[in-house]
């Protein structure tokens, strides 16, 4: 799909209404004081909690074999009761590197690479259970929409979603084919993000009041590198305002919150600097080489981006992204309580209960033993042989394996990934108001009130074998 095509559909919203795809909807486009307004039908089933039946083998299929795809296929080949069944890309040599990654295993995958539209013969196909989408970020709701539609579960790499369209039609299209359809955020399996939600559970903060969270990682030469990314579609995104990746930083806050599970966003404002950085480096990378001179004229988004939301309980979380200032790397990953705070960076982890200090190393290994997830202590050490982000990104993995296997409800499901994803469209409708106020949709359409928070305790299934 050419560049100019993909920002039509994001414009116009039509990505993610089905006239991609051909799906029905029961959903109304219209226009409100000359604004297109996208009504949602009315719920079909609450995916929230829904357990889909067991699958003893998960047949999996990866679509996007670069630099995360690559990565998945090496790791759900440790995972026992897995079979991949289908690796596809648009370059072959992608998927021939791919396939030769694991050809030491037992896995002996079919190859896709016939054109772009190849994907949807692996989702048409009877003998597969889930799509997994490492795709550039404009193809994951297509991919997810279509996916689901034949039957399949669906989980993608973020953001899952680019309109507030897309969103609802993914949650849609979930509710009516109860499928799943889960955010790959690998974040929220990161070891001190698992340790710091347990003791939440646990009442150890006392009553989360305030969470932040960020993705401010220094993109800039490797986003203007030729060979980063497949036709520059990461550069090209840097085109559009606001936070274009917020899932990082607001997926772990969020589950600490109970957002959709006990309390819901309300509305949000965000606001965002000029470009500093990228607009300058495309000049002086065109004076030697003409490749950047498409680039020279082009607008980018501001460095950084804050975005702040409050929820219906009367919560704060503030969401930054910067990924072209030269910072180091970060997440935040802050939230504090009644009773104590969490901080992750900068580096080292710190937990306290007192304004006065910090806990000291000994008492944090201690906290650590007596509130590791059951998660941690059954593979986390198994993990980080596997590899990927230091090992949350094979917990992840394992984890989603391991409840389909067992029939067991996803840690996230399609209103996380609708929701945090939405916060994108959110911020730049917020961004070309001046920094007002918008509203935050209900993806759950209430069910927020009633949903239980994200069960992490391994009471059910973890039976899944990693295979080393």
């Amino acid at each position: 799909m050419k560049n100019n095509r993909r920002d039509f559909l994001r414009l116009t919203g039509l990505a993610g209404t089905g006239l991609l795809t051909g799906l029905t909807s029961s959903a109304n486009v219209s226009l409100r004081n000359g604004e297109k307004v996208y009504s949602p039908g009315p719920p079909r089933f609450n995916m929230s909690g829904y357990a889909a039946p067991k699958l003893d083998t998960v047949r999996v299929a990866i679509i996007g074999l670069g630099n995360r795809g690559s990565g998945a296929v090496k790791r759900l080949s440790k995972i026992g009761g897995l079979e991949i069944k289908a690796l596809c890309d648009v370059r072959p040599e992608k998927a021939a590197a791919a396939k030769k990654s694991i050809e030491n295993t037992a896995q002996k995958p079919e190859l896709y690479t016939a054109g772009e539209n190849d994907w949807k013969k692996i989702c048409e196909r009877k003998d597969i259970d889930l799509i997994y989408i490492t795709t550039p970020w404009h193809l994951h709701t297509p991919m997810a929409l279509y996916a689901m539609e034949h039957q399949k579960h669906a989980a993608s790499e973020v953001p899952v979603a680019l309109t507030l369209e897309e969103c609802w039609q993914l949650v849609e299209t979930s509710e009516k084919t109860r499928r799943h359809c889960m955010i790959l955020e690998n974040c929220c399996y990161d070891f001190f993000e698992l340790l710091t939600l347990n003791m939440a559970r646990q009442g150890y903060f006392g009553e989360i009041m305030h969470g932040e969270g960020a993705y401010i990682h220094d993109l800039l030469q490797a986003n203007f590198k030729k060979d980063s990314y497949y036709d520059m579609w990461r550069l090209k995104e840097n085109f559009h305002n606001g936070n274009l990746y917020p899932t990082h930083g607001l997926g772990p806050i969020a589950q600490v919150l109970n957002i959709n599970r006990g309390d819901r966003m309300d509305y949000l404002v965000s606001m965002s600097n000029n470009d500093f950085m990228m607009g300058p480096l495309a000049k002086e990378l065109a004076v030697k080489d003409d490749f950047y001179k498409p680039y020279v004229n082009k607008i980018f988004r501001g460095n950084m981006n804050t975005t702040t939301i409050r929820t219906f309980n009367g919560k704060t979380i503030m969401i930054q992204h910067d990924v072209s200032s030269p910072r180091p790397y970060s997440r935040l990953h802050t939230f504090s309580g009644t009773k104590g705070v969490a901080q992750k960076y900068p580096a080292p982890a710190r937990i306290a209960q007192s304004h006065e200090r910090w806990l000291t190393e000994e008492e944090l290994k201690e906290v650590e033993q007596k509130y590791q997830p059951p998660i941690v202590k059954k593979v986390g050490e198994l993990a980080k042989q596997v590899g990927g982000h230091g090992g949350m990104d094979f917990l992840m993995d394992w984890r989603m394996i391991d409840c389909l296997r067992n029939g067991l409800p996803l840690d996230l499901d399609v209103y996380d990934a609708a929701l945090w994803s939405s916060i994108t469209p959110l911020s730049q409708k917020s961004l070309t108001n001046r920094s007002n106020s918008i509203d935050v949709p209900d993806f759950t359409r209430g069910a927020w009130k009633t949903n239980a928070p994200v069960d992490i305790s391994l009471e059910k299934g973890g039976n899944t074998k990693v295979v080393l």
